[in-house]
């Protein structure tokens, strides 16, 4: 199992250091957290906490994601960072495939995307994107986003995007891997039938293996069963050595965490305990683990 570090609320000013650091412990990737703006008021429930509250308000540090990876590329040479997750919806998908295209060359393929709708109506129609038929829109822009940058001149003629024939120079050299989000049934048979995996928000640990198990037999429905597969998990009561075995075993491939937390240090800690906890998580946990197949 992989182990990436999760940047969410983090003061902009760290996260360069905290990416070399995260390299040099032998962290896999960055995962990079993506909101747009702060509305005052929101016509939606937050999805992923008990009250539908957000857990962060107007001064909490953002960033854009790409410009964050590209940022944080240039300062390593080997660990991947991946949107985690960049919301879809509210962006047009020709203009997103000239960022990510970008950001896949300037790191050297190290970049993937993970793609969730976006909940909040308010950033779909403030960017001039429609909060309606926001699944079929979904598809038709991770189709797109495939097309694009696997290069050559393509056109695209759907429902709610289209354009003639035109190329982006240059493509990446690799495929860009897109990472599904979303806990619903819809969210997960997009994962299984689009993805090269799935990328889930906070979960506990008997919900996950639920959901990994429900993704086989999707996968297995779309004729994917073997195809190469992601479970990107953020599991919040499995911890310690022992918790990610656990995590392993039920099939996760990816556990996203953030060590300084796990040590008494807050997301307003100084950046000395930040890299402390990496260095420690990385001492007991990440060279304890098996390795990988």
């Amino acid at each position: 199992m992989k182990f990436t570090l999760g940047v969410a609320l983090n003061p902009l000013e760290h996260l360069v250091e905290l990416a070399r650091t995260a390299e040099e412990c032998g962290f896999a990737s960055i995962a990079l957290p993506d909101s747009i703006f702060f509305s005052e008021e929101v016509a939606a429930a937050y999805p992923y906490t008990p009250d539908g509250s957000r857990f962060w308000n107007q001064d909490t540090p953002w960033v854009d994601p790409l410009i964050a990876a590209a940022a944080m590329g240039a300062a390593t040479s080997r660990i991947r960072f991946y949107t985690q997750v960049l919301k879809l919806g509210p962006r047009n998908p020709v203009l997103l495939a000239r960022q990510v295209g970008s950001v896949a060359n300037l790191t050297g393929n190290r970049f993937g995307l993970g793609v969730g709708l976006g909940w909040t109506p308010e950033e779909f129609e403030w960017c001039g994107a429609p909060f309606t038929d926001k699944g079929e829109r979904a598809d038709e822009s991770i189709e797109i986003l495939r097309l694009i940058l696997g290069g050559g001149m393509v056109e695209f003629h759907g429902k709610h995007f289209g354009f003639d024939r035109l190329q982006m120079s240059p493509a990446p050299s690799e495929p860009v891997p897109i990472y599904v989000g979303g806990h619903t049934e819809a969210g997960l048979r997009r994962a299984a039938r689009t993805g090269d995996g799935w990328t889930s928000a906070m979960m506990r640990f008997k919900e996950l293996v639920q959901t990994i198990s429900r993704l086989a037999e999707l996968r297995g429905e779309y004729g994917r069963a073997e195809v190469p597969f992601e479970i990107q998990a953020v599991c919040i009561d499995r911890f310690g050595l022992d918790g990610y075995r656990q995590q392993a075993d039920a099939g996760v491939t990816d556990a996203i965490v953030v060590p300084w937390l796990f040590y008494g240090a807050g997301f307003d800690a100084d950046l000395k305990s930040k890299k402390d906890g990496l260095y420690r998580f990385a001492e007991e946990v990440i060279t304890k683990m098996e390795p990988t197949a």
